[in-house]
C-alpha cells in the first residue's frame, strides 16, 4: 500500500557527467528542491553531477533549499559568463533556427586541435578557468566540515585505472576537477601523488556508496546520456560522442545488472544467510529530447541554451513527482531489465 502523500520521503541522488548537458539536471534539481515532501540523503556523482552536487550542498549548508537552488543558478550562470568569449560558442547562425550545437569555426578548429594536441602541449600552463570557478562557488572547507549531505564523487586514477571516491570530509576543488577531468581537454589532476581523470571511465556515477553508506533505499538517476539511440551513426564526432556514451553510461549498466541481480535472489528468498538491503531505483530521464542534442553543444555554455536545458530537466521533474513520489520507499519504479540488461 503506497504511503500518504503528505509525508516526507529521504532518497539519494546518482549525478550523471555530460558537460554543458548537465545544465537539464540543474532544472531537474531546482524543480526536487522545491518539493517539500522529499528529502536528501546522499548525492553520488560524476563530472558535471560532481560540480551540480557540490554547488547545491554548498547552497543548502548556507541558505537551506532556497539557497541551494539560488546557488546552482549562479553557478551555471558564472559558467556561462566565464565561456563568453570561448571557441566552443556556437555558430551565431544555429542559435536561430533552434541549432546550439551548430559549431563555429573556432569551436570545429578546437575539436580537431584536441584530437592531435595534448592539453601539455596547448596548455603547458595548465590554466583552468572552472577550477577557479569552482573555489569561488563553493565553500569546500565548510563542505569538510559540516555537510548536510553524504557527498561521493568519482573520479578515475590514470595509473591504476581504479576508481577514487571523494566523501564529504576529504572534498576539495580539485577533487571534484578530477572528476570533471577529460583528458583530450584538460591536464590530469594531481591529488596526494595520483593523478585523475574523469570519473566517468569507472562510474557515471557510482552507485554503490549509497547501498552501503546511506540509509535510505531509494536511488534516484539522473540520466543525461542517452542509453539507446535509433540511429548508428556515420559522422567522425557523433561516432566519438556515440562512443563516450557508451563507455560513460557502462559502468552504470553493470552496477545496476548486480543489483538486479541481487533483488532477483532477495525476493525469491535465496540470501537467507545475511541481511541485505533491498534497494529501490528510480530514473529521471529526457532521452528523447537528450538524443536530439549534438556532440557539439556538450561545449556550449551559451546563457538561453542552459536555460533552455534547465526548463526542459524542471518539466521532466514535475512529471517524475506526478508519476512516481507514491512509489518512493514502496517499489522500483523502472524496469530494470528492461532497461539496463
Amino acid at each position: 500500500m503506497a504511503k500518504p502523500a503528505s509525508e516526507t520521503k529521504t532518497v539519494n541522488l546518482a549525478l550523471q557527467g555530460g558537460g554543458a548537458h548537465g545544465a537539464f539536471a540543474w532544472g531537474v534539481l531546482d524543480r526536487l528542491l522545491e518539493e517539500e515532501r522529499l528529502a536528501f540523503e546522499g548525492l553520488t556523482a560524476t563530472s558535471a553531477g560532481a560540480m551540480n552536487a557540490a554547488v547545491l550542498a554548498h547552497g543548502q549548508r548556507v541558505g537551506g533549499r532556497a539557497g541551494a537552488r539560488q546557488a546552482l543558478h549562479d553557478f551555471w550562470r558564472a559558467v556561462s559568463n566565464s565561456a563568453r568569449f570561448s571557441p566552443t560558442q556556437p555558430n551565431p547562425l544555429g542559435p536561430l533556427f533552434g541549432d546550439w550545437g551548430q559549431p563555429s569555426f573556432g569551436h570545429f578548429a578546437f575539436e580537431v586541435m584536441t584530437r592531435v594536441v595534448s592539453p601539455y602541449q596547448f596548455n603547458p600552463f595548465n590554466l583552468n578557468p572552472l577550477l577557479d570557478l569552482l573555489r569561488e562557488s563553493v565553500d569546500f572547507e565548510g563542505l569538510r566540515t559540516s555537510c548536510p549531505l553524504k557527498l561521493f564523487v568519482s573520479a578515475t586514477n590514470v595509473r591504476s585505472g581504479k576508481i577514487r571516491i571523494f566523501r564529504s570530509e576529504e572534498l576539495t576543488a580539485d577533487a571534484v576537477m578530477a572528476s570533471a577531468c577529460l583528458p583530450f581537454l584538460f591536464q590530469s589532476v594531481e591529488i596526494e601523488g595520483e593523478a585523475y581523470w574523469d570519473g566517468g571511465y569507472m562510474g557515471n556515477p557510482a552507485v554503490y556508496p549509497l547501498i552501503y553508506e546511506c540509509d535510505s533505499r531509494d536511488v534516484v538517476i539522473l540520466h543525461i546520456n542517452p542509453l539507446y539511440r535509433p540511429e548508428v551513426p556515420t559522422d567522425a564526432f557523433d561516432i566519438m560522442n556515440r562512443v563516450n556514451e557508451i563507455s560513460f553510461n557502462s559502468s552504470l549498466m553493470r552496477e545496476m545488472r548486480a543489483i538486479a541481480f541481487v533483488t532477483d535472489m532477495i525476493d525469491k528468498g535465496q540470501i537467507v544467510h545475511r541481511p541485505m538491503k533491498r534497494m529501490l531505483i528510480h530514473a529521471i530521464e529526457a532521452e528523447e529530447a537528450m538524443r536530439e542534442l549534438s556532440v557539439h553543444s556538450k561545449l556550449t555554455p551559451a546563457w538561453p541554451f542552459l536555460l533552455e536545458l534547465r526548463d526542459i530537466g524542471r518539466s521532466t521533474a514535475e512529471s517524475w513527482l506526478a508519476a512516481t513520489f507514491d512509489k518512493l520507499g514502496v517499489e522500483t519504479s523502472i524496469d530494470l531489465g528492461e532497461v539496463y540488461l
